[in-house]
Parts: C-alpha cells; sequence; structure tokens
C-alpha cells in the first residue's frame, strides 16, 4: 500500500508516493528530496538540529511523520536565502559569528526564523535562550546565537516598520 503526500517544500509543490507510514518529514526530506541541511542529530526531538518550519511554526521534524502533512508548506534551511541574498538571520549568523562547527546551525537558524516570526523573539537574551533552549550546540556558540537572533529580531523589526 502506498500513502500520498502532497507537500509544498521551499515553495516548490511535491507529490511523493510513500511505502510507509512511519517515515519522517527528516528522513524525506534527506533521504528522498536530498535537501540535506537539515542535521539528523539525536533522531529523538531532544537536540534541534532537525528543526524546520511547517506552516511557518518551527518543528523537529525527527519526531513528525510525512504522511501527517499532507497540504502542508514545509520550509528547510536551503528554502530561507532569496537567490544570492542571504535570509536577515543568516546574515545576523555570521555578522555574531554564531556558529563554530556548524553543524548545529541550520536548526539554530530554522528555530530562530521560527521564534521571530512567531513574536517570540523581543529584545530580552533571558527571553531569546529560553525560547531557543530546545536547540543545543555542542561547542557553545550560545553567547553569538542570542545575539544573531535579537540583531536579527530588530532587522526585521525595522524592515516591517519601512514596508507599512
Amino acid at each position: 500500500m502506498n500513502w500520498t503526500v502532497r507537500l509544498a517544500v521551499n515553495g516548490e509543490p511535491r507529490t511523493l508516493a510513500l511505502d510507509d507510514p512511519r517515515v519522517t518529514l527528516l528522513d524525506l526530506l534527506r533521504e528522498r528530496l536530498h535537501l540535506t541541511g537539515t542535521k539528523k542529530g539525536c533522531d529523538r526531538g531532544q537536540c534541534g538540529a532537525c528543526t524546520v518550519l511547517v506552516d511557518g511554526r518551527r518543528i523537529n521534524s525527527c519526531l513528525t511523520l510525512a504522511v501527517s502533512l499532507d497540504g502542508a508548506a514545509i520550509t528547510t534551511i536551503e528554502g530561507l536565502a532569496q537567490g544570492d541574498r542571504l535570509h536577515p538571520v543568516q546574515e545576523a549568523f555570521i555578522a555574531h559569528d554564531a556558529l563554530q562547527c556548524g553543524f548545529c546551525t541550520p536548526g539554530q537558524i530554522m528555530s530562530a526564523v521560527g521564534l521571530i516570526n512567531e513574536g517570540q523573539a523581543g529584545d530580552d537574551p533571558e527571553r531569546v535562550r529560553e525560547a531557543m533552549s530546545g536547540n543545543l550546540c555542542r561547542c557553545s556558540a550560545y553567547v553569538g546565537i542570542v545575539e544573531a537572533v535579537r540583531d536579527a529580531q530588530a532587522t526585521l523589526a525595522s524592515d516591517k516598520e519601512r514596508a507599512a
């Protein structure tokens, strides 16, 4: 038996036939769609390396069954940049040296984008730390990560004001 799943992945409509309903979104992205920016860390929802956006909200893709997302819009790290122009969160991560080994960086960035989209970032570093606590960094780049999130939040808020 096959299950058909229709998704918009990084803005591109996809129809996929799955022969196993237990395929996670993470495995679908990495193994079927070859979008390897999303990382498989713990595979238990504890590290956040697999964070992607589903309909604008951040989720751990290792814990989410692909068949449960029929009709959803998925955004991965590969879908953030607009051509050669990086997303403001990506730019802020570079500017604040918010990465070391880089393994957790895609999940950190996706979580930061979701956090900002949810209106939860604010300007309080402790609030950002708490809201990002589901994303672990083994290299301990947390100071740069928090500063990058705060900077990107301010940039996006300023851009929104200018557009209004």
